[in-house]
């Protein structure tokens, strides 16, 4: 999945362009934008630094569509909108870990102290350090872009919620 990130001047409401895996294309609403990173790029970078596959990316990557997100082209599968609201009712906890997680590393990229109990959210005590220099390194690809410059990022196709348990009509 192609996910583009454009740099416009602050304070414009901003946008991400999504090109799925299955040729649908999405953008979804940012927010204004800042010299800071936008919150979906903190998000990309956190989850993809930590191979988060049951974040926010990856359920995207899976076919969530979000109320941000509006369709620009291709053709939706069949009963697509039904599949993702069962992907964000099965996997609501682990959508709610990643909006955590991806505070927990921007309060800890600007200096912050983890929370007492983050430990219990990430694999290993290297993770953090991990996802933090990602996130530093992604405020430095930002800061240097030119307004009107784009930063496209590729997610990997492997990293993606699972299909949620259908249930079946009598």
């Amino acid at each position: 999945m192609r996910v583009t990130f454009t740099r416009l001047p602050d304070h414009e409401w901003g946008s991400v362009l999504i090109e799925r895996d299955d040729h649908v294309v999405y953008r979804m609403g940012a927010g204004p934008i800042t010299a800071q990173v936008p919150h979906d790029l903190v998000h990309y970078t956190v989850e993809d630094a930590l191979r988060i596959s049951d974040g926010i990316w990856g359920a995207i990557a899976a076919g969530v569509v979000f109320r941000s997100m509006t369709h620009v082209s291709g053709r939706r599968p069949p009963h697509a909108a039904e599949r993702s609201a069962a992907l964000i009712r099965t996997y609501r906890d682990r959508l709610q870990r990643a909006e955590l997680l991806g505070g927990v590393v921007e309060a800890a990229a600007a200096g912050g102290e983890l929370p007492a109990r983050a430990g219990c959210w990430f694999p290993d005590e290297s993770a953090v350090g991990r996802a933090v220099d990602a996130l530093h390194a992604a405020e430095a690809r930002w800061g240097a872009l030119p307004i009107g410059g784009e930063l496209t990022l590729t997610w990997p196709s492997h990293r993606r919620l699972p299909a949620a348990p259908t249930r079946r009509r009598h």
